[in-house]
């Protein structure tokens, strides 16, 4: 021990022992060559990071290997692979080769998972709009609420939850992109209280009261709700007649209209009835006779204002070139209806034609500068009969001139 040569600390002992390897893991030297301790590996000075690892140690013993030593060694390294982040010098390797490629299948499966995710979004919201999500939690709100009953329905058996949400949503993409209707005057309706709107009636099936109702739904400024008043028919049809309840629909008599005009709802009528919507193709806007003028009546007992409103392309959507009078009779309804598709093609003959239809509102006849008695004036209730009338039959006319053509 006396004899042995004590080599300085600070000396350049990569000089002494030769170019260095790579640093690997501990005690994987090949068969025959000495095995370094923990003792050596901690001796290797922190100026020096890229010196091998398991160099050979000139202070250390040389000979075969000790078993104990390298498993101790190898555990020791393991561990210190284990607490090392990836990449790090002196770590036991990359992530990939640490769990077996195990790394690079999750960060497959991810990207995939990615990829799905953003499809399913892109289609969500080419199908529902930007806002989907929001959509598609108010339909489950709305479908909760269904289930436990937590929702409210008038005397005449209005829902307005289902009309917004469900009726409204089924109409809004006939009313925008088949038909393409364009609505005019939708400012003459007040913002607040009761008012009568009288429009025109035509088109075989009554698709233009629906696309009134959403013409003053979605496009006047307070969102209003239009109750249209319907004949009996309506409400004898199995399935029509729960659906037309729920729409806010109700029947077409003085008292009902008196009460939701009361109310302050906004009430729509066809005075024409069977009569316009069964007119043949040759009368299309001619407007039928107007009844004894109940509609006037209402409004001048309510003092509520009357609207008239003009219609333009529901004539074209089934045009009616004959009417079968005994089918009619045998099945108990006003007129059974042949036109170019019906009933020569069957159910598809039912699907109407895609003419671009305008909606306008005109402006507002008063009716709150007459006393209640009033209404009792058969001159009077004429007079405001032919005004309206006159005045819807005229801006048809108008815009028919305007109209370049029955589909654009």
């Amino acid at each position: 021990m006396a004899d042995a040569k004590v080599i300085p600390f600070d000396e350049d002992t990569r000089a002494r022992r030769g170019p260095g390897r790579p640093r690997g893991r501990a005690g994987s030297r090949k068969k025959g060559e000495g095995t370094v301790s923990a003792t050596s590996l901690s001796a290797v000075p922190a100026e020096f990071p890229d010196a091998g690892s398991d160099a050979p140690d000139p202070g250390a013993p040389h000979g075969d290997a000790d078993p104990a030593g390298a498993s101790r060694t190898a555990r020791e390294g393991a561990q210190q692979g284990q607490e090392s982040p990836a990449g790090a010098p002196g770590s036991m390797g990359s992530a990939e080769a640490a769990d077996g490629g195990g790394g690079a299948r999750t960060a497959s499966a991810t990207a995939v998972a990615e990829a799905l995710t953003d499809a399913l979004t892109g289609a969500a919201e080419r199908l529902m709009g930007a806002r989907w999500d929001r959509k598609v939690a108010h339909g489950l709100s709305f479908l909760r609420r269904r289930i436990t009953g937590d929702y409210e329905v008038d005397e005449f058996g209005y829902d307005e939850q289902l009309t917004d949400q469900v009726l409204m949503s089924v109409l809004r993409p006939i009313f925008e992109q088949y038909f393409r209707v364009e609505v005019k005057g939708i400012e003459n309706i007040p913002s607040e209280g009761g008012a009568l709107v009288v429009a025109n009636h035509s088109g075989t099936l009554p698709l233009d009261g629906l696309m009134a109702q959403v013409a003053v739904h979605d496009h006047h400024p307070a969102n209003r709700h239009l109750r249209l008043l319907a004949a009996d028919l309506v409400f004898v049809l199995p399935v029509v007649n729960e659906l037309a309840r729920k729409a806010g629909h109700t029947l077409a008599c003085a008292e009902d209209a008196q009460l939701l005009l009361e109310r302050g709802e906004v009430v729509g009528v066809m005075p024409e009835g069977f009569k316009g919507l069964g007119k043949p193709f040759a009368d299309r806007y001619k407007l039928q006779r107007f009844g004894r003028g109940g509609f006037v009546s209402t409004a001048l007992r309510t003092g509520a204002p009357i609207v008239p409103c003009s219609i333009v392309g529901a004539e074209e959507i089934y045009p009616m070139v004959g009417n079968s009078k005994t089918l009619a009779r045998l099945l108990g309804v006003p007129y059974f209806p042949v036109t170019p598709t019906f009933p020569w093609l069957g159910p598809l003959g039912l699907v109407p034609l895609p003419t671009k239809w305008t909606i306008q509102f005109g402006e507002p006849i008063r009716t709150d500068q007459y006393p209640p008695e009033a209404a009792e004036d058969p001159m009077l209730v004429f007079n405001l009969t032919d005004q309206v009338r006159e005045t819807i039959q005229h801006t048809l006319y108008k815009l028919l001139v305007q109209r370049r053509s029955v589909f654009f």
